[in-house]
């Protein structure tokens, strides 16, 4: 299948060509367009026939000409950003056609097509949608039109660095997003390994949109599995209508009064070249560069991981300290347990050196200092009277006995000194882009598309870790047939992890090569024991305890951590070896080798111009497949393939009644993926005019998404090697790791265990069995019911308001439990993280109202949303991580004066708790500011724009454990754009 890809595509573009009926003969279409004040000629304009593929773009002087086989008469569709679009039908004489557009800033006129994939106005939606257009792109403040997606009704997002940002609507937002689909040009954007887009690192660069849309909410009956929680559809410019050669240079700062960090560059490049012959084939190409410093991960709170809550103490005072962006401090063992074990070792090894003489040293050490705590000269009489060959062993063990026989050594836990995320993760963000395409006008009405789209990056992710994605890179490859009435295409999405790696990992295995954990509590609880005993404090005796475990230690700078962390970070996780015999021969790895690709076709066909528009009738199938890749730094895949394969259709129908006052609509979708049950999806939607340009809306959609590829086939060893994902799929979780055989035990339960074994007397009967359903992790499915009205209550106000309710089932969450490997003698436990789906539904509501408001050339915009969670099911953890209000504000003139203009956006969000594998914790209220005023300079076809995000510099956090983000000012220089 993936060796045929581009031969089936190509065969599909011969199909149609020798299909294609005799050419007519061509025509020019030639002419001028003008500013309809100034009478000055207008460069860029887009002049295309309407309902057909093709056109130009007007020249310097405004001046246009293209060749067509359309008959006349036909209508010429003239547009350009900030001006209004002008039809003008030729009936004769196609050239010397004049056309004359003016400025003008309309309310409810955009088209959109994501909605009910078929064209139809903005105010006629059946359901929410918002809209970004390129000329609104021109106007942002914000530093880029991704950072924007805030300002939309209902939005939300989680930044985990400065490249990486998370879009997400109506709750349930996480870092990394798999309930939110991503498109680009039709081009599914998710990162296949990954299963959720990763940002717009490898997306569409900003010179090349030419809109956004947004669906908020379920959209599984149009666009197949996930964007449960939304849709996000962006379409880049078509060379025909959008010609010549653009370029964007941004330069400014970020870091400004940070603690962290002096103030630091931010440039980023963008250019854009496009050109069309003949109306038959045109070409384009774009590239963007962006460099900086990425924001800081500081967040050193102290976190228990276990019940995933934050508390009290730091490094200095609390031992078992597990700060949030420290690294390596995940490793903790329990004082008591640790010294019980050296004891338990000591009497196994001793008992093996005499050769069973000695069957019990720490019964023979009690006969001889019987209830009395032995001392210095006691300890050496001891010794003395030993084979010399089992003196070292018992020297060793001696501070472990007289802590234990005194009580000296307390029940509490103690972590290795971490790393700070800034020492560990590579900070130096970049992100480059290209992509190019050709496009062949096969008719008037059928057009061929070859595309690519290539991007690498360097950033932060997070996830059950934080992730330094080094290098990463992502293609997409897309061949497409494309006409008025249907589209065929397919394309592949090509990962590759580049040299990225677990942060985590990295900081516990540089621990481990300079000085192993098997090593290092020993010393620490050896040397707690003598400052005890020599009469120190507790916490004197912890001071000096972590200073002699520490000797040794890597410090950061030092070449001992560079050599260190360059072997870790460059050697692969599957080729992890750890020698207990003799740990200097350890091998360690933190990075991934991860190569997954996607390989998607599809196909639709809109029959409503066959059926003479009496009904809209459309149909449409998919197929996917995915192929992971790993080597088994991510998937269970280091000694076997895994493929898994999607196939889905759908049809849609739609007819209006009432002299076109009222619309239904019924949409259905069947999915099946190969590890799962099959899903119908429906979704029936009606529109009701109430009066002119006034539209009601209701809708009944449902929505799903199969456990990701992760949930599926992960296997990997994450929180410094103390704990394993794994997939919850029945080979994994009964094949692989036998949890139905050897079953593992609840966390309450376990953490109760280790309580009894600390005081000396381990009670396996606290123990509680976990048990699995035996399918394994399924699909998680929504049902969501909305209400909403939008129209223009005045022709210079846009009202847009609707209020939702949704039912979640079989939600997917995770559990950890804990397998004792070992025997119930000794047990030996190990922690995983599997996915599982919550018993019970889960519902949440809410509502948001936007306003549109225009004054003379004044815009004035505002938005609110409010989210909700219902009553949540037994043991569910809540991850709905949305505020319940927040809100935006907008004002703007794109001339104030002469070739002045300014943007204002203003937005404020409440404070809620985040809850994720990562980090739980408040995330505070905050408000941000975004500013631009900008400058044309219409003769040289250039703009200066003077702007910033966050202006205020009041630094915030968007989800709890990620980076806080400042103030980003900006000096922009764009020509032609």
């Amino acid at each position: 299948m993936r060796r045929n890809f581009t031969q089936i595509l190509y065969v599909l573009f011969l199909v149609f060509a020798l299909n294609i009926a005799a050419q007519a003969q061509n025509i020019t279409v030639s002419g001028t367009v003008k500013d309809k004040q100034s009478k000055e000629g207008l460069a860029g304009v887009s002049v295309t026939i309407k309902g057909q593929t093709g056109g130009t773009a007007s020249s310097g002087d405004g001046s246009f000409s293209f060749t067509t086989n359309a008959k006349v008469p036909f209508t010429l569709v003239a547009s350009y950003v900030g001006y209004g679009t002008v039809e003008r039908q030729v009936t004769g004489n196609t050239a010397g056609i004049n056309i004359e557009l003016e400025t003008a800033v309309t309310l409810g006129g955009d088209v959109v097509v994501s909605a009910s994939r078929t064209p139809e106005r903005i105010l006629e939606s059946p359901v929410s949608i918002e809209r970004m257009s390129a000329a609104s792109i021109r106007e942002i403040a914000a530093p880029s039109f991704y950072d924007a997606l805030n300002n939309m009704k209902g939005v939300e997002s989680s930044m985990q660095s400065l490249t990486f940002k998370s879009i997400n609507t109506r709750g349930f937002n996480s870092n990394g997003n798999t309930r939110f689909n991503q498109y680009i040009d039709g081009m599914d954007n998710q990162a296949p390994g990954l299963n959720f887009s990763v940002g717009n690192i490898v997306g569409i660069t900003e010179l090349d949109v030419d809109n956004v849309e947004l669906l908020p909410g379920a959209s599984s009956a149009l666009y197949g599995a996930g964007g449960i929680n939304g849709t996000l559809l962006m379409t880049s410019k078509d060379p025909f209508k959008y010609q010549g050669a653009s370029f964007q240079y941004k330069t400014g700062i970020n870091h400004v009064n940070d603690d962290n960090s002096s103030v630091q560059p931010f440039n980023q490049l963008d250019v854009r070249v496009a050109k069309s012959w003949n109306n038959k084939f045109g070409v384009k190409a774009a590239f963007s560069f962006l460099q900086a410093k990425d924001w800081m991960g500081t967040n050193y709170s102290n976190f228990d991981r276990n019940a995933r809550m934050f508390k009290s103490g730091d490094r200095n005072s609390d031992t078992n300290y597990d700060g949030i962006n420290v690294y390596g401090d995940e490793v903790s063992q329990n004082m008591r347990n640790v010294a019980l074990s050296v004891q338990n070792a000591t009497i196994s090894g001793i008992n093996a050196g005499s050769g069973g003489a000695i069957p019990n040293i720490k019964a023979l050490m009690d006969g001889a200092f019987g209830a009395a705590i032995p001392n210095a000269a006691q300890q050496a009489g001891f010794l003395a009277g030993l084979p010399a060959a089992l003196r070292p062993a018992v020297q060793n063990y001696l501070p472990f006995y007289v802590g234990l026989k005194a009580n000296l050594i307390p029940d509490q836990n103690v972590s290795r000194t971490g790393y700070n995320e800034r020492d560990l993760v590579d900070y130096d963000t970049k992100s480059l882009k290209a992509s190019g395409a050709v496009y062949y006008n096969i008719t008037n009405t059928v057009q061929a598309v070859a595309q690519a789209n290539w991007g690498t990056g360097t950033s932060v992710y997070t996830g059950s870790d934080r992730y330094s994605l080094r290098n990463f890179n992502i293609g997409q490859y897309k061949l497409e047939v494309k006409g008025q009435d249907f589209s065929i295409k397919g394309y592949t999405t090509q990962e590759r992890s580049g040299d990225s790696y677990i942060s985590s990992i990295l900081g516990s295995y540089i621990n481990e090569v300079s000085k192993p954990s098997t090593t290092w509590f020993p010393q620490y609880i050896g040397n707690y024991v003598g400052a005890r005993a020599a009469g120190q404090s507790d916490a004197a005796a912890h001071v000096t305890a972590r200073g002699v475990a520490n000797q040794g230690r890597f410090e950061p700078g030092s070449p001992q951590f560079a050599t260190a962390m360059n072997n870790i970070m460059n050697t692969t996780i599957s080729a992890t070896a750890i020698n207990s015999a003799n740990p200097s021969q350890s091998v360690y790895g933190a990075k991934f080798d991860d190569k997954t690709n996607l390989y998607h076709y599809e196909g639709m066909y809109n029959f409503t111009n066959a059926f003479n528009n009496v009904v809209e009738f459309q149909v449409g199938a998919s197929y996917r497949l995915y192929d992971l890749n790993s080597a088994g730094t991510i998937f269970n895949d280091l000694n076997n393939s895994i493929d898994i394969n999607e196939y889905g259709a759908f049809g849609q129908i739609g007819k209006k009644f009432f002299n076109d006052k009222v619309k239904f609509t019924f949409a259905g979708r069947y999915d099946k993926s190969m590890n799962f049950e099959g899903r119908f999806t429906p979704r029936i939607t009606g529109v009701f005019t109430v009066a002119k340009n006034n539209n009601i809306r209701a809708s009944y959609q449902t929505g799903y998404r199969n456990p990701t590829t992760q949930n599926q086939y992960i296997d990997l060893s994450v929180g410094g090697g103390s704990q394993r994902l794994i997939g919850g799929l029945p080979e994994i979780i009964f094949g692989k790791y036998n949890l139905n055989g050897n079953k593992a035990f609840t966390d309450v339960s376990y953490r109760a265990f280790l309580a009894s074994a600390a005081t000396g007397t381990p009670n396996p009967t606290l123990l509680q069995q976990y048990t699995f359903d035996d399918r394994g992790v399924r699909s998680e499915s929504v049902q969501s019911y909305e209400l909403g009205y939008k129209g223009l209550i005045l022709p210079n106000l846009l009202v847009d308001a609707y209020g939702y309710y949704n039912i979640y089932k079989d939600f997917i969450t995770a559990v950890d439990v804990y397998q004792n490997v070992g025997t119930l003698a000794a047990p030996t436990f190990v922690k995983f993280g599997v996915p599982v789906n919550a018993a019970g539904e889960v519902s949440s509501y809410g509502a948001a109202l936007g306003l549109d408001y225009l004054v003379g050339n004044y815009n004035i915009s505002g938005n609110v949303s409010y989210n909700q969670i219902g009553d949540l099911p037994a043991n569910y953890i809540n991850d709905f991580n949305t505020p319940k209000v927040r809100f935006n504000l907008g004002f703007g003139n794109k001339e104030i004066i002469k070739n002045v203009g300014y943007n204002l956006s203003y937005r404020w969000q409440d404070k809620f708790y985040w809850n994720s594998s990562f980090a739980s914790g408040e995330v505070p209220a905050y408000s941000s500011l975004d500013a631009q005023v900008s400058f044309k300079i219409p003769s040289v076809k250039s703009s200066i724009k003077l702007g910033g995000s966050n202006v205020m510099n009041k630094y915030y956090i968007t989800s709890y454990g990620n980076p806080a983000a400042g103030a980003i000012y900006y000096l922009a220089f764009s020509y032609n754009p």
